[in-house]
């Protein structure tokens, strides 16, 4: 599988952007796909996740009411529509796609088999 992810660029806070995350080959009904972020200096952090083939999603307790993890099968497709974008949001953003995720393990970045390239995401101040 592989993840190509796109959307990021630079915004004023209050801005929305909306990433995407196009994945070739087969996902499994039972996959997360996830994302997750990393700003400068800092370790990579979980931002949200859905299951593949239901509609249960997740969200770090920071963007929670902000960002939104959707998804398109036939596409393919994972999105993060992201609002209210404040300046802490800046980061390289990753999605990923585990195969083995549960529920205790889907904040955990160890724990997923595939990651996109990463999209840088600014929002100035």
């Amino acid at each position: 599988v592989q993840l190509q992810a796109s959307g990021g660029g630079l915004v004023q806070a209050g801005d929305s952007l909306r990433l995407s995350c196009a994945a070739s080959g087969r996902i499994a009904s039972s996959a997360f796909m996830a994302w997750f972020r990393q700003a400068p200096g800092k370790e990579r952090e979980f931002v949200a996740a859905i299951r593949w083939g239901s509609r249960y999603t997740y969200y770090a307790d920071s963007v929670k009411g902000r960002f939104t993890i959707s998804r398109d099968n036939a596409k393919s497709t994972v999105y993060l529509q992201m609002n209210s974008l404040k300046p802490e949001d800046t980061a390289v953003y990753h999605c990923t796609l585990g195969s083995r995720i549960i529920l205790s393990t889907y904040q955990t970045d160890r724990n997923y088999d595939y990651w996109g390239q990463g999209t840088l995401v600014t929002v100035s101040s």
